[in-house]
């Protein structure tokens, strides 16, 4: 992070790179113009603005700009003047309206998580280059024709007001990542995942909470164990804020309801009485072999996953990993599930064992009482996910040697 210190100083001269962020800004540092023959990042988040200035596309190299956790109350108008601007985050603000001419021309990757936006602009749907989309927890009802944007391959719309899945999204030939939970459509199966009887519960009071093992966008992951036995678990405790995923509560109401498998990493109780929210669960403990097959994507890869480059599986481990998760995912299907999120760095896999796991539900939407029709297609869509999975894997996967 740098300072404004760093910025009147000069020691920011030829940055690309510039994360003003937290500092109370009111007002944009009109000193970022200096920087304009080189910035092409540039963190605003966590401030006190409400506004950017006329001139903004003065920075004529600017790709990516955040400005999350701003009071906006809509979305500014001279982001539409940015020549090179591609990526755009505001998440968090409040706005309320999104101009047709907020929105570059060459945008990629949109990020309006967490306002009050109940409309979108038609000129949304006029640009070819959108791939990522993220507009949970909005108050959304309905989208704009999206025809045009042929390579959009994630969009989140969880925790909107949608009262059936949009047609829109089921026309996308790219989409492989939608996220739908938290909207009127699903709210029902959803609250009857969470009141199931049959699900097992824990008291909190009959666990003994360790060390934290992780942190993910939803939740603290900390090691626990049983006070009568022993027996440790994993023990995820949910955040209260809503994510880009969409809410807790429909990622805990999925992972109900997805029940067991040998290659789902799912929770076996509900626990009852968690500080805070009160929502978490436990998860089986897994051993320390088990890893993430590949990172998240990056700012330059926008929708694919980042894999080490030395990453190399055998025929065989392929072959395990990709049957393990098809059925996976057969089953998530079964059980009225669409995972949503299916992804290399939500799989979880033991090189020694070749073994893998599916985790992690916070896109994931439950489909009880949509129509066949649409159901159909939003499975076809989850398949689509799987083939780049799919692909991903056979193109780190070591040749057989040539038989003599």
């Amino acid at each position: 992070m740098h300072t404004l210190d760093d910025l009147n100083s000069g020691a920011l001269a030829g940055s690309r790179h510039v994360r003003l962020t937290h500092l109370g800004l009111r007002q944009f540092p009109r000193q970022l113009f200096d920087l304009a023959d080189s910035l092409e990042i540039l963190d605003l988040s966590g401030n006190q603005l409400s506004e950017l200035p006329d001139d903004l596309s003065r920075l004529h190299r600017l790709r990516i700009l955040f400005c999350s956790n701003n009071p906006f109350s809509e979305l500014p108008a001279v982001l539409g003047q940015c020549p090179q601007l591609e990526m755009i985050g505001f998440k968090a603000c409040a706005i309320e309206h999104v101009a047709a001419d907020s929105l570059p021309p060459l945008l990629r990757w949109l990020i309006l998580t967490d306002n009050r936006i109940t409309r979108l602009p038609a000129s949304l749907g006029q640009r070819p280059r959108l791939q990522k989309l993220m507009l949970s927890c909005n108050r959304l009802s309905d989208l704009p024709d999206l025809a045009a944007c042929q390579q959009l391959e994630l969009l989140r719309l969880a925790g909107n007001q949608f009262h059936q899945v949009p047609t829109p999204l089921l026309d996308l030939p790219a989409l492989a990542w939608p996220a739908l939970a938290g909207n009127p459509f699903s709210a029902g199966s959803e609250q009857a995942a969470l009141a199931d009887p049959a699900q097992a519960v824990l008291p909190w009071k009959s666990l003994q909470v360790g060390e934290l093992l992780g942190e993910g966008a939803s939740g603290h992951i900390h090691r626990a164990a049983h006070r009568n036995d022993g027996h440790q678990i994993a023990l995820k405790l949910f955040k209260a804020a809503a994510t880009s995923d969409g809410s807790p509560q429909s990622e805990l109401a999925a992972g109900l309801q997805a029940g067991q498998h040998p290659h789902l990493l799912t929770p076996i109780a509900r626990v009852d009485g968690a500080p805070g929210n009160g929502l978490a669960v436990a998860l089986p403990l897994l051993d320390g072999h088990y890893r993430p097959l590949a990172g998240p994507p990056s700012f330059a890869s926008c929708t694919r996953d980042v894999y080490a480059e030395d990453l190399q599986l055998s025929p065989q481990q392929a072959e395990q990993l990709l049957q393990g998760i098809r059925a996976a995912v057969q089953h998530l299907h079964a059980r009225g599930i669409v995972h949503g999120d299916l992804y290399a760095h939500n799989i979880l896999w033991n090189p020694d064992s070749g073994h893998a796991l599916l985790s992690d539900f916070g896109a994931a939407v439950l489909t009880n009482g949509l129509p066949a029709a649409t159901l159909q297609r939003l499975q076809a869509i989850e398949w689509r996910a799987f083939a780049h999975l799919e692909n991903e894997v056979r193109l780190r996967t070591a040749s057989q040697p040539t038989a003599r």
